[in-house]
């Protein structure tokens, strides 16, 4: 019997979804969370990028941020969309299998990562 594949978590993302009624919430979203926590904040995209079917701005942190980063962001995304997943190396399933939502969960393009198999 093969033993099961083992992934380490490398970091995470966590990508803030918004539109344009909702950008500056995100804006301010983002930005208090580079600064509380001292994490990567990307660009903030105003159109889908990547896999991601909606505006978003991408959070990128450390595993050891993950217990003081996650619960924040639960408490204060005010409604916005969360897309979190760990880093492994594996693009597909990090972005399906590895994967926590906060919010409505959206039909990623994953055509991109399916490519690499």
């Amino acid at each position: 019997m093969q033993a099961p594949e083992m992934h380490v978590i490398r970091s995470f993302h966590a990508h803030i979804y918004y539109d344009e009624t909702s950008f500056d919430q995100a804006d301010k979203l983002c930005d208090e969370a580079g600064d509380k926590f001292q994490l990567s904040v990307g660009r903030k995209h105003k159109k889908p990028v990547g896999p991601h079917p909606k505006w978003s701005c991408q959070l990128a942190f450390q595993t050891e941020l993950f217990g003081s980063v996650v619960p924040w962001l639960a408490l204060n995304r005010n409604g916005l969309t969360i897309f979190i997943h760990a880093n492994t190396g594996d693009d597909l399933k990090d972005h399906t299998e590895h994967t926590i939502w906060m919010g409505k969960m959206e039909r990623l393009n994953l055509d991109m990562f399916k490519s690499k198999v």
